[in-house]
């Protein structure tokens, strides 16, 4: 085990962390331990890179790591009333709807590659970031609600808009 993939498993067991953290209403203490997450996230790819220690295991559990805290953040946030049920329900649909996609082209045996789009990661960077600012609003001394609303529809409309992306280039590679 080498130590991008340690960081990728001190990423996973920092989502139950941040859950409890948010239960207990403690947003200042969650919203460090999702900021731990996405250091680890841009460490363990950076070490991976630099010093050529990618591996077949971290390639399966980066993305899945990614996609737990993601998934994690918006349902509980929802739950707490921190961030608008509906964005949660977008954002986690967006995620099935991509599942679902890859797996028609895996039974219909069409040749595929997993790869995010340019629009893909613009609308996870906000999805992220809706989360940081949805977490940096819940603080007392902060008045950041302005912000969120806006980030909100922003980050509603690019994960619709990746979504249909998405739907649009398996359409096509059904096709072929």
């Amino acid at each position: 085990m080498n130590i991008p993939n340690l960081l990728t498993l001190f990423r996973i067991l920092l989502v139950p962390i941040f859950v409890i953290l948010l239960i207990y209403g403690q947003t200042f203490y969650a919203l460090l331990t999702f900021m731990t997450a996405g250091v680890t996230d841009a460490l363990d790819g950076f070490i991976a890179r630099v010093f050529n220690q990618k591996t077949v295991l971290g390639a399966y559990l980066d993305p899945i790591a990614d996609k737990l805290l993601l998934v994690t953040s918006y349902i509980v946030l929802a739950i707490i009333s921190i961030i608008p049920p509906w964005l949660a329900v977008l954002v986690i649909s967006r995620d099935i709807f991509i599942l679902i996609g890859v797996a028609v082209l895996f039974i219909n045996h069409k040749s595929f590659e997993v790869q995010p789009t340019l629009l893909g990661k613009v609308s996870t960077f906000f999805q992220l970031t809706t989360v940081v600012i949805a977490l940096s609003a819940a603080q007392p001394l902060l008045t950041l609600q302005p912000f969120l609303i806006w980030s909100s529809y922003l980050t509603a409309a690019l994960t619709i808009l990746s979504g249909f992306h998405y739907a649009f280039i398996w359409v096509r590679q059904m096709g072929e």
